[in-house]
């Protein structure tokens, strides 16, 4: 712009230049109008020519200067773009390396827990080598005891007839007592040594256990667990055969109230026959207004619920102690009508909770999608958040987010959404955890903000929605 007004200046200026005459003295200069009265053709057209082009030059400047100005800002738009995708990538690798460096710190302590079991089991056999030798000279020196003793028996067969002096008797008597009791001592001995025998095989388990888990967490394929459950246990949770010599199917109550309701008043295992489904047991839970049936319990650990998804469908366990009833299962008798889902906590200060919701499923084309509503009790509603959303378990995951996998990470299967708020199936831990990367895999309540609640037992159930049920 400042060079469009010089070019014009100096072109206003060339107008009315001052006359010089021959001899150099100086004119008085004309006013531009007198000039115009008469102006030589040349001298006219040559002006205009120069004014057209200061002004076209003029136009080329302002249209270089507005295309410069819309550049500049088109590259500041740009410039703040790859900025935010730069912060973005930054906060996601931060959040990458914070994960990282949690699998390696638990990788670490998993292996220092390892390093520690195997340097007992040494120290076990060691010892256990050692009782047995002591046990075999134990065995040693009873049969010569009993070789002594049955030669003794046979001099004292010789020596029925004559007189036996009186302290010889309680010199044998004294004997006697002092084999038997060595033989009681043998016997202890053999049972301590068959205890710390299966103590062994229990650490020897519990290092397996501990290395498959370090090879889970290093994102590698493991083999499938041992099946280290009896038959009878299995047997429990497989749906019932009916021949024509048993009890007719439609005798049996279709849930637990309404077994309740024909007369029977004691908890324990019944037979069932839901609506759609074959026979199968659960445990009944009766109280003074009715009767529950128990979908879950945990108790002492001594189930591992760290199962695979056709595990969690059909149910594992032991119905009376720790188990799961099976998604299957549960689907079948909530399908029935509107349930009440009842979970009692109780945590490591001995304190207890409850929390109440209607409850339904979904099938097994829907990966039985959880539905909670009319939430009620003295606990955090943490389960609101996760209706709508479908079972996760170790081998499918279901959760909202792709990455990491919740049931992988948090152990155990459940309605996860985006993890961490609520696990009754993670890992049963006897004592609460130091590190919170442990912590949040073991049994835990936690809502979206609010304490975590970390439990030594877990039982949900499962009875009908009456008109006298009330809700928040």
């Amino acid at each position: 712009m400042k060079l469009f007004c010089l070019l014009l200046l100096l072109a206003s200026s060339t107008a009315a230049v001052p006359l010089e005459s021959s001899s150099g003295e100086k004119y008085p200069t004309l006013p531009s109008q007198v000039f115009a009265t008469a102006p030589s053709p040349t001298e006219a057209k040559s002006r205009f020519a120069m004014l057209d082009d200061v002004r076209l030059l003029a136009n080329g400047l302002l249209q270089l200067g507005q295309s410069l100005r819309e550049f500049v800002h088109k590259t500041k738009a740009q410039i703040n773009d790859i900025f935010q995708k730069l912060n973005i990538f930054d906060r996601s690798f931060y959040q990458l390396s914070v994960v990282t460096s949690e699998i390696k710190e638990e990788e670490e302590e998993l292996k220092k827990t390892t390093n520690f079991l195997k340097a007992n089991n040494e120290e076990i056999k060691n010892l256990s080598l050692e009782i047995n030798s002591k046990i075999n000279n134990i065995l040693q020196e009873r049969t010569q005891l009993q070789s002594k003793v049955g030669s003794l028996e046979d001099r004292l067969k010789g020596l029925s007839q004559s007189m036996v002096p009186v302290d010889q008797l309680s010199e044998i008597t004294a004997l006697k007592e002092v084999i038997e009791n060595q033989e009681k001592t043998i016997t202890n001995l053999l049972k301590a040594v068959g205890e710390q025998h299966d103590q062994l095989d229990n650490q020897k388990l519990k290092i397996k256990n501990l290395e498959e888990k370090i090879s889970y967490d290093s994102f590698q394929d493991t083999v499938d667990k041992p099946m280290d459950s009896d038959s009878e246990v299995l047997d429990m949770f497989e749906y019932l055969t009916v021949n024509s010599s048993g009890p007719n199917t439609k005798d049996l109550p279709v849930d637990c109230s309404e077994l309740f309701d024909k007369g029977e008043a004691n908890s324990g295992i019944y037979a069932i026959k839901p609506n759609q489904s074959e026979p199968f047991n659960v445990y009944c839970e009766m109280g003074s207004d009715g009767g529950s049936t128990v979908i879950q319990r945990r108790v002492d650990g001594s189930v591992d619920f760290d199962q695979k998804w056709n595990k969690y469908e059909t149910g594992f366990g032991d119905l009376e102690k720790d188990f799961w009833l099976g998604l299957k299962k549960i689907h079948s008798v909530t399908q029935q009508g509107v349930y009440i889902l009842r979970i009692d906590l109780e945590d490591w200060k001995e304190e207890k909770h409850w929390a109440e919701y209607h409850f339904s499923l979904e099938g097994p084309s829907k990966d039985y999608t959880l539905h909670v509503s009319h939430f009620s009790g003295n606990l955090p509603d943490a389960m609101t958040n996760s209706t709508g959303m479908r079972f996760s378990a170790i081998d499918r995951h279901n959760d909202n987010q792709r990455n990491p996998n919740c049931a992988r990470n948090y152990t155990g299967g459940w309605w996860f959404n985006a993890c961490g708020e609520t696990n009754p199936n993670g890992r049963y831990l006897w004592l609460r955890a130091k590190g919170r990367s442990t912590r949040r895999r073991g049994i835990h309540w936690k809502p979206g903000t609010g304490l975590s609640y970390y439990l030594k037992m877990t039982k949900i159930t499962v009875r009908p929605a009456h008109l006298t049920d009330s809700f928040n």
